[in-house]
Formats: C-alpha cells, structure tokens, sequence
C-alpha cells in the first residue's frame, strides 16, 4: 500500500484536498527533508466531516453489533496484510526503529480493531429486579457523532486505539492524527474503503491542533471528545467542552517513578529498565524517567546501567540493528536539550549522553541524540518535576518506602510506576500508596487490552481500555418496567 506525497483528508468515504487548498510540510525525522505534503485543514472541512458523521449515524448505528464486527476486522485485516507497507510508513513519519514499528506499533493497531470488534459481542446491559414492584434494565446507545484526536509518538496504534472502541459501540468519528505524523493515519483511510466501511462512519481530517482540533472540539454536534497529548491541551480542551456538558476523555503527561529495591531479580530489573528508560526514545508516556534505587543497591545499578546504555546504538531506524532512532522533530530535539542544560544548571551530574549524534550520509541532518542519564539532582528540581518526554532519565538513591513515595508522588502527574521487588507484602503496599493509575510490579508496559487505561492528577481524565472505552462511547438509559 503506497504512501503518496500528498496527504488528502476521509471525508464521508473519498479521499479529497482541503477546501483552502494549502499544506503543511511533513518532514522526516531520519532525514531532516520534508518528504509529503499535509492538507492544512480547517473549520470547513470539519463541518464537511461532522455532516458526513451525522448523516452515516442512523444507518451505522442500528445496523447491529455483527456487522460492525465483520466490517471492523476486515479493516484489521488489511492493516496485517500491508503490515510492512505501514511499518516503513510509521518509521519514516516518526523516526523509530523500525523493529518497533514492526512488531510493536502495527501489529498493536490491528489488534486494538480485533479486540474492540469483539468485545462489542459480549458487551452486556445490567438488569435490577425489585421484587414484587418492578424490574430495571439499563440500555447502552452510542452517542453520536464523536471527535478523536490522537498524539504523535504512537500514531497508528493510538489512533485505532480511540476509534476502535467508538466505532464498534456504533458512534460515527471525526478524528485529527498528529500533524507531526499522519501518514499511517493516510493509509488506514484508504484501508477503510478497501474493506467497505460506509462512507461517513470515519472521517479523518489532517491539519494542526489549533485549526483543525479545535473545530472539532468545539463543533456543537460533536458529542464526546477522546484526546491524547500534552497537558496544557488537555486543560484547553475540558475547558472548551465543559460549557456544552460533552463527554471527554484525557490521556495526558506523565512523570513516572520506576522504583527499584535491592530484592529485586537484578537482570531481569536491569534489562527492563534500560527499555523502559528510552524505548522509542524515551518518547512514550509510560517511560520510567525518574529511577530510584535503593542506597545499598545504588552504586551496582548506577554502573551497571551506564555500561549497558553506552552499548545502545543510535542511528538508521531503519536498520534492524539500531537501538534509538531520531527524535519526532527538530523543535522537540532542542526542547530535549535545553532540559538537559538545565539539569546541568540545576547541579546534575551527566554520567552518560547529554550530545546531539552525528549519522553519516543520507541521515546526517537527522534528529539524533545520545541517551542520557543524570544523577544528583534534588526530586523536587524542574528537571524531575517536569515532562521532557526524550531520552532522558535521573536516578536517585532511598533509604525508606516512606521516602521513595515521598519521592514518586511528587510531582503533579500520576499515569504510572514501576516497582521492583520480591516482597510481595512491599509490592502491595506501594502499589496502594502510588498516586498514579496503572502500577507495573516487575514488569513494564505488560499490557492486557481488557484492562482500565489512565492516570491521576494531571495525567488524565477517564479511562480507556476494555469495557471502560464502551462505556465512554455509550449513554446508559435506564428503564423501569412495573410488573
């Protein structure tokens, strides 16, 4: 499936140009060129889109739960048929290697279809019997017409990850990929009219945050909002909606403790952290950026892990052997680095990384950096304070679990943590303790689709996953029948 240099909006099943006619450059990471053209969308083609939903709605709505079914894992089943045409695509908008994209990123989005496809056949209704006066049963409609709006460092696999579960409880969906990486987003639009998805059921509008996203948000027919991405839009865009009582959905920033006793099974500890430290350049927002590691195993860790990072190797994402590819874009590249300025300035140690790399021939004005650990600053600091969302990660000694949840709690997000230890009574007890929504004992980014996805604090509102995505993208009705 051929990813074309001139990206057309899904609007009510075609492919079209935007209604202003202009584009925005998309560049690639690996490289530094701009390599396709984005349709510059605005409110006009979101009100083309919206219209689009709303007419497909009656149709798609009550058409019954087994077609969407067939129509949903045919879908899946494209994206699994031209699963190397959609990695290359996935690892030229991004940057990733392309190992990720391949057994990660691709195949997690034509599972999040299967999955949503299926449960929706076994998504039952409550029932409440008062004996002797009445009977209650509570009815699950979609809600409409509904906007998902989708970040860029897991374009395909978020994407489908909000539209899957939308799709399959019968809504109809205007959604806007990241303007940083749309491309996946392209070809699930023409996997969409190769598998006969109704004209209107999905559109899919390209364009930046403020035009694009915004019209969808504040669109009045637009009924429910699912948004990933950064927390200041997180807060403009439950600000937009809170007037008009929509449903919204938040999956924000994250700050998240991975916090290492000295019980724990060392290498299987040490092999986790490393990936959980600066997979996908450390640009996922479960990536454990804050390290804390018992004082007595402090120095063993520190050593051991600065030896195994130094192994990493940057460069070609698309070698099989390449560990870290390029960051998203050249902007976050020196966002990345004045952070790493700023630990200095803050009395951070850097024992490795901290420098741009150079990548010879068709790469070398791509966006590479080294990764980068740093030790001895305060947790209160901004550098432990605040998302950096790169390859950067500080460490720091305990003595207490009082101490170390003083530690992990402090910041003003909560999505998630890594504990590790073999003390099952300690595991539990941070567990209870984490200010956060998903904790992770001994493992990391072990994920079960059925499972409630969201943070605390600031890292969110809702959750997804499971049969809480159904929930989100249905109204409930309850009916008394008096008997």
């Amino acid at each position: 499936m051929k990813f074309d240099q001139q990206i057309r909006n899904y609007i009510y099943g075609e492919l079209e140009a935007p209604i202003s006619g202009t584009y925005i450059d998309n560049y690639s990471p690996a490289t530094g060129e701009v390599y396709s053209k984005i349709p510059d969308s605005d409110e006009r083609d979101v009100l083309r889109a919206v219209k689009a939903a709303e007419r497909a709605f009656p149709v798609w709505s009550n058409c019954g739960v087994k077609k969407r079914f067939r129509v949903m894992m045919r879908i899946a089943d494209i994206i699994e048929q031209y699963l190397e045409d959609f990695a290359q695509a996935e690892t030229t908008d991004t940057g990733k290697p392309i190992t990720l994209s391949r057994t990660i990123d691709i195949p997690r989005s034509h599972s999040n279809l299967r999955f949503f496809a299926t449960a929706i056949l076994h998504f039952a209704s409550e029932a409440h019997h008062m004996e002797r006066q009445a009977i209650n049963y509570t009815m699950r409609r979609p809600i409409g017409v509904v906007g998902c709006i989708s970040p860029w460092n897991l374009p395909l696999y978020l994407f489908t990850w909000k539209i899957a579960p939308a799709l399959a409880a019968g809504n109809c969906v205007v959604a806007k990929p990241s303007e940083i990486t749309p491309m996946t987003a392209y070809l699930l639009s023409k996997a969409c009219i190769e598998a006969g998805l109704p004209a209107g059921v999905l559109n899919i509008v390209h364009g930046y945050g403020q035009k694009a996203g915004q019209a969808i948000v504040e669109h009045p027919l637009v009924k429910a909002v699912s948004f990933t991405g950064g927390t200041a839009t997180g807060k403009r865009i439950a600000t937009l909606t809170a007037p008009h009582f929509k449903k919204v959905s938040l999956e924000l920033g994250g700050k998240n403790p991975n916090v290492i006793f000295a019980d724990c099974d060392f290498e299987k500890m040490m092999t986790t952290t490393v990936r959980s430290s600066f997979a996908n350049q450390g640009q996922i927002c479960l990536c454990g950026s804050r390290i804390f590691v018992e004082k007595h195993l402090y120095e063993l860790f520190r050593d051991e892990f600065v030896k195994r990072v130094k192994k990493m190797v940057i460069g070609n994402p698309y070698s099989d052997k390449t560990d870290l590819g390029a960051v998203v874009s050249k902007e976050h590249k020196e966002k990345i680095l004045s952070y790493i300025e700023l630990a200095k300035e803050e009395g951070g140690e850097i024992l490795y990384g901290g420098e741009v790399v150079e990548v010879a021939g068709k790469y070398e004005n791509g966006y590479y950096l080294q990764p980068t650990i740093i030790e001895g600053l305060n947790h209160q600091c901004k550098t432990n304070q605040e998302e950096i969302f790169g390859p950067v990660v500080t460490i720091m000694p305990f003595d207490t679990e009082e101490e170390v949840l003083a530690y992990a709690n402090s910041t003003q997000y909560g999505l998630s943590a890594t504990v590790w230890t073999q003390n099952i009574s300690r595991a539990q007890r941070m567990a209870e303790k984490l200010e956060v929504g998903i904790v992770w004992i001994n493992t990391w980014l072990t994920r079960d689709l059925r499972t409630p996805f969201g943070g605390m604090k600031n890292s969110g509102l809702g959750r997804e996953g499971g049969w809480e995505a159904l929930r989100f993208f249905t109204e409930p009705k309850n009916v008394c029948i008096h008997v």
